[in-house]
């Protein structure tokens, strides 16, 4: 009787090791899976940043989260007056804004500084941004009126214009509002700041992801890596950049799940922030958080 007991007791605990033998191989296999490298795209972004030391290039695109205290806490002050009507110059007293061009000009500085394309001319800087040069009208043809005039601008405007595709038809400081308007919960505000700069970046293109070095922050152009049996014929190329002494402090926290989405807040040294979400598993959160180490802020415990 008692060795029956001993050899069943036996098989049950083979079957429980064999299971967790099991269980051990799976998570192994799965762990594989979800590791992640960046040295791909290092190797096709350090040579657009000579002489600086690429410490992280992000493998998903940065989003711009919708949940930051103070963008609710702004929204909640100023909510009822905008609920009304998109009155570019009710926002402008929303926002401090006593004169709207005055405003684009202060606009454009921080935007010079992430892109030299403003200084060429209007037609250098729309191709720069990637805008087809219209066609030439074939002589012959009835040419239909044109229903709107386009607004007169400088040639550094109608760089700023094409770079961003705005409207040609409606003055920028409007368009430049409504920006405002639908980011105010994700970054300062202020679209005259570090982080509004960004923000325009980020509203402008899409498939952006982050990568430090020793001295930058930058934003960068690049499609997502293509599969393993196809050729890498990506192009990345630098939209944004700030240096890291322009930047206070970095406070990042894991998302609910903790392994698919980081979501980090900037604070720049003019006093703007900007929230971000970059989705990313644990490989590629931690090398970002290793990158920034050196940075003030908070981070997620491990």
């Amino acid at each position: 009787m008692m060795s029956g007991e001993r050899g069943r007791l036996g098989r049950f605990t083979d079957a429980v090791l064999g299971g967790a033998r099991v269980a051990r191989d799976k998570a192994r296999e799965l762990r594989d899976e979800f590791r992640t490298s960046d040295e791909p795209e290092r190797a096709l972004v350090a040579p657009l940043l000579a002489g600086q030391d690429l410490r992280y290039v992000g493998l998903g695109p940065v989003r711009m989260s919708q949940t930051h205290q103070a963008g609710r806490q702004l929204a909640d002050e100023v909510g009822a007056e905008l609920t009304d009507a998109l009155d570019p110059k009710v926002l402008f007293g929303l926002l401090n804004i006593v004169n709207p061009v005055v405003w684009v000009d202060a606009v454009l500085t921080p935007v010079r500084l992430a892109a030299g394309v403003l200084l060429l001319p209007g037609k250098a800087g729309a191709i720069a941004a990637g805008v087809p040069e219209l066609a030439a009208p074939e002589p012959g043809l009835p040419q239909q009126p044109a229903q709107r005039e386009p607004i007169p601008l400088t040639e550094e405007q109608e760089a700023f214009r094409a770079l961003f595709r705005l409207s040609l038809y409606r003055p920028l400081a409007d368009q430049l509002a409504e920006i405002a308007y639908r980011r105010r919960y994700v970054f300062s505000g202020d679209l005259a700041t570090l982080a509004g700069s960004l923000v325009l970046f980020l509203e402008r293109y899409t498939g952006t992801p982050l990568a430090v070095t020793d001295t930058h922050l930058h934003l960068l152009r690049m499609g997502p890596r293509p599969d393993a049996d196809r050729p890498d014929r990506r192009q990345p190329r630098v939209l944004w950049s700030v240096r890291r002494d322009r930047v206070a402090r970095v406070d990042s926290e894991r998302g609910a799940s903790g392994l698919v989405q980081l979501a980090s807040t900037i604070v720049f040294d003019d006093g703007s922030w900007i929230r971000l979400t970059q989705p990313a598993l644990r490989d590629d959160q931690s090398r970002f958080l290793t990158a920034i180490q050196d940075l003030p802020g908070q981070r997620p415990t491990p």
